[in-house]
């Protein structure tokens, strides 16, 4: 048994108190559910907000105070807290929505993923084969999850090729899906802390990592890893790259490398996709130059942001066309195709920019396009400098969020532009 298990039951509840700051009253451990038990712990555990956790706190756990059996009592109230809480909101989307075969395979996912955790609400952490199977579950739910984002967004393919893009729906699937998605970030977060720090059959990518997270990671580093494989991409596609020219400002401490607490591989799953649309950009936007205009990377790292720009002179978009990059029901990626309901693509959804973004808020941060309409575009991605203000951002299932999903039939208050004016003749008789 290692060390981190052994670590004596006073300090485990004290960091377990110190994990569930914040929240009014933690769920009471029940006794093993009963086969029919999901829907009625649903209610009970959707009543109960998720706790987020910081970048501090989760390193500070895994690295300190790490104690599995902590992590095992924190988690099994805290994944139902968190699985019940979307799965609320996956109840009360639009019929014709939640009845598409990908949708209701999502649902059962994740009805059988909080059933796998609920069967450890009442088994003791002292015993070491219990944990050896809470992990084996957590490992399972991952894996099971694994195409959450390309079936969901099959469902959302389905809904539309039969029913079509109203405004109200397209409102509340962008609602949901940010926060859907958001969610999924979160519970993948902790699954992975747990058993890449607690379960020696599975080890992080890096030594020095701790889980998922890097405490020292190096930002340029990850902006070249993401640089390089999207330059390899383009060269496939268009036998032809631009040149990438990166350059950096340490604000808090001059000629430093900038580092940060982060989690490498959601730094560069965005960085990826801006780089491919950036160069996607330069290149079909440049076809008659002999030369490609460079890609621009600034990083600035100031007391509270990190900053990393990417300015592209790829011919940019028009300002009405920024919102649509990021929604989900209006994308101009080709259809993919789908063998069977059971395997759904991996790409082709054109869901990379809205995902990245959620990626950078879920710690606090954001993504934003700025553009230039015939020159080029500004992506600038926001994270937070202190490991103490990369605080898990978390949806919470309540009356305000339901409200969102209420049909709203007012007339907006903003005029609605026509591409033609009124004919105010046919008025004129009555002046």
């Amino acid at each position: 048994m290692s060390v981190r298990v052994a670590v004596g039951s006073w300090l485990a509840m004290k960091i377990l108190r110190w994990l569930l700051k914040g929240r009014s009253s933690a769920p009471t451990p029940t006794p093993t559910p009963a086969p029919d038990a999901a829907p009625r712990q649903l209610e009970h555990f959707s009543k109960f907000s998720p706790s987020p956790l910081s970048m501090k706190q989760f390193l500070d756990f895994g690295t300190r105070n790490g104690c599995e059996k902590t992590s095992f009592i924190f988690l099994r109230q805290e994944l139902p807290v968190r699985l019940s809480n979307i799965m609320k909101e996956i109840n009360i989307l639009p019929d014709n929505l939640l009845g598409t075969p990908s949708v209701q395979t999502v649902q059962s996912w994740y009805v059988q993923s909080l059933t796998d955790i609920l069967e450890f609400l009442d088994k003791s952490p002292d015993n070491y084969r219990v944990l050896s199977d809470f992990s084996d579950a957590l490992i399972n739910i991952r894996n099971r999850h694994n195409d959450v984002v390309p079936t969901m967004a099959q469902g959302v393919i389905e809904y539309k090729e039969t029913f079509g893009v109203d405004p109200i729906i397209n409102q509340n699937v962008q609602y949901f899906l940010d926060r859907f998605y958001l969610s999924r970030i979160s519970i993948r977060m902790l699954i992975n802390q747990h058993t890449l720090v607690f379960d020696g059959r599975s080890n992080p990518a890096h030594p020095k990592h701790i889980g998922g997270i890097d405490p020292n990671c190096d930002v340029i580093e990850v902006v070249k890893d993401a640089c390089e494989s999207a330059k390899v991409l383009c060269d496939q596609y268009y036998l032809t790259s631009p040149e990438v020219l990166i350059n950096q400002f340490n604000g808090k401490t001059r000629g430093q490398p900038i580092q940060i607490v982060y989690v490498p591989s959601h730094l560069y799953h965005m960085l990826f996709e801006l780089f491919k649309n950036a160069m996607r950009a330069t290149v079909e936007n440049n076809e008659s130059s002999t030369t490609l205009p460079p890609i621009k990377v600034m990083v600035a790292l100031g007391n509270e942001d990190l900053t990393i720009k990417i300015s592209d002179r790829g011919g940019g978009v028009p300002l009405r066309k920024i919102d649509r990059l990021f929604s989900y029901m209006y994308s101009t990626a080709p259809k993919p195709v789908v063998q069977n309901l059971q395997t759904a693509p991996l790409a082709g959804f054109g869901y990379g920019l809205p995902i990245s973004r959620l990626y950078a808020k879920y710690f606090q941060g954001d993504l934003n396009l700025y553009s230039m309409e015939g020159h080029g575009t500004d992506a600038v991605i926001y994270l937070k400098a202190l490991s103490t203000d990369s605080v898990e951002r978390l949806p919470v299932f309540n009356k305000s969020a339901w409200k969102h999903y209420k049909s709203r039939n007012e007339a907006d208050d903003w005029c609605i532009p026509s591409s033609e004016p009124k004919n105010l003749a046919k008025f004129n008789n009555h002046i």
